[in-house]
């Protein structure tokens, strides 16, 4: 259930944004999710796409650092108090958010937020006890032939 998220750090330029994502573009990859942090002179765009060999590749043929995380995926209802629970949820297991953002669009009334824990594996088994909705690839459409 564990998704490959890219990262590279990024320069507060809006030239160093549109080269890669023109990159990625020229090649047919689409962001699937993504959040741009910025630190200062120095930020981080953190991003899930369609398919994360051919992006691993165009952002090195084009020498942009990039690493890559691991992050879960969960589906969440689209009314109050949902998103409390789970994170209390998995403040009682002992689990804590390192970083959250929502995915590009809600799905039916349901909306999808990629989370990275201090502890991915047992988040994930917090949230399948919780019989919480966790997305794997298939699911978001994306390809990764090294999952």
């Amino acid at each position: 259930m564990k998704l490959k998220q890219i990262c590279v750090p990024i320069e507060n330029s809006h030239d160093r944004l549109t080269k890669f994502t023109r990159a990625l573009g020229e090649r047919g990859i689409y962001l699937k999710a993504f959040n741009l942090v910025d630190t200062g002179d120095l930020g981080e765009f953190r991003f899930l796409v369609s398919d994360v060999e051919i992006a691993r590749h165009v952002l090195m043929q084009k020498h942009i650092p990039a690493r890559i995380d691991d992050v879960v995926a969960v589906e969440l209802d689209n009314r109050s108090g949902q998103l409390s629970n789970v994170l209390d949820d998995l403040r009682q297991a002992g689990i804590q958010v390192k970083y959250a953002y929502p995915s590009a669009g809600i799905v039916s009334g349901r909306e999808i937020i990629i989370f990275c824990f201090s502890d991915n594996d047992k988040a994930i088994e917090v949230l399948m006890e919780k019989q919480a909705r966790l997305l794997d690839n298939e699911a978001l459409g994306v390809f990764d032939t090294a999952a």
